[in-house]
């Protein structure tokens, strides 16, 4: 679980928001003779993990490893790397969904996660995911009311009729990840983390998007994103963390960092 500092720091000063510390996330698979029982055999397993984990075929995915940056008030920071870097696992832990391993994270402030699988309800219709979703995020009934109309146009989702009254099982995975992202970005955050949101949609969202996430650092906010888009990022971050095979390659300004990540992948 994430911790949090103190918010006092210098007038003018650098404020970090999140500090990743030799950070190691572990994760452990069962193998085949760990499967599906009963609920008892289950508490059995989880019970039984420390004494025999090898000789019950338990594999374990390093993930992160020994990740170590300070991220600052006001900055968005772009993750890339190739698929399973490690980037969503990072994400995961800075927002306190995952535990450490080894080392810590500490954030100033709440971190809060959107991506593009971030659970809405399917058999509810578009509205009331709104007002769900907003309360999710830590807004207020009134605050969810008064933004409403925002978050609804900001999506586009009636642009081509009134899909916000039926039920999001009849949306598009793009219509249903475009909601996602305004009923997010309609909140100040304290630390934003967008997983692949703005792969999403049509180019006119996008910039919609990439629009939002400047004005929330402009509140005061740190904005993570993970995009394998390099044009939403070199568009939306000053700042890149590089990952490969869980270890942090490279930390820098946005053009130095891609340049040599589009030379690593040929792209």
């Amino acid at each position: 679980m994430a911790e949090h500092t103190d918010r006092a720091g210098a007038a003018g000063a650098r404020v970090p928001t999140v500090i990743a510390d030799d950070l190691h996330i572990v994760y452990r698979v069962n193998g085949a003779r760990g499967g599906r029982g009963s609920a008892t055999a289950a508490l059995s397993r989880i019970l039984a993990r420390g004494r025999d984990e090898a000789r019950r075929g338990v594999r374990t995915v390093h993930a992160v490893r020994g990740v170590s940056f300070v991220a600052y008030r006001g900055e968005a920071i772009g993750l890339i790397g190739s698929n399973g870097s490690g980037k969503s696992t990072l994400l995961r832990a800075i927002a306190g969904l995952l535990p450490a391993e080894r080392g810590r994270v500490y954030t100033d402030g709440q971190p809060s996660l959107l991506g593009v699988n971030a659970a809405l309800m399917n058999d509810l219709t578009g509205e009331r995911n709104v007002v769900l979703g907003g309360l999710a995020m830590g807004m207020s009934r009134a605050e969810v009311r008064a933004r409403y109309q925002q978050i609804v146009d900001f999506s586009g989702i009636n642009d081509k009729g009134d899909f916000i009254t039926l039920p999001m099982r009849t949306y598009s995975s793009g219509m249903a990840a475009r909601l996602r992202f305004s009923i997010a970005a309609a909140k100040d955050h304290d630390v934003l983390m967008i997983d692949e949101a703005l792969a999403t949609g049509d180019r006119k969202f996008q910039k919609r998007s990439e629009a939002r996430i400047r004005e929330l650092r402009k509140e005061a906010g740190t904005v993570f994103l993970v995009s394998h888009n390099n044009k939403s990022i070199r568009d939306t971050c000053d700042r890149v963390l590089w990952l490969e095979r869980g270890e942090l390659r490279m930390d820098g300004p946005t053009d130095e960092v891609l340049g040599e990540y589009e030379k690593f992948t040929g792209k």
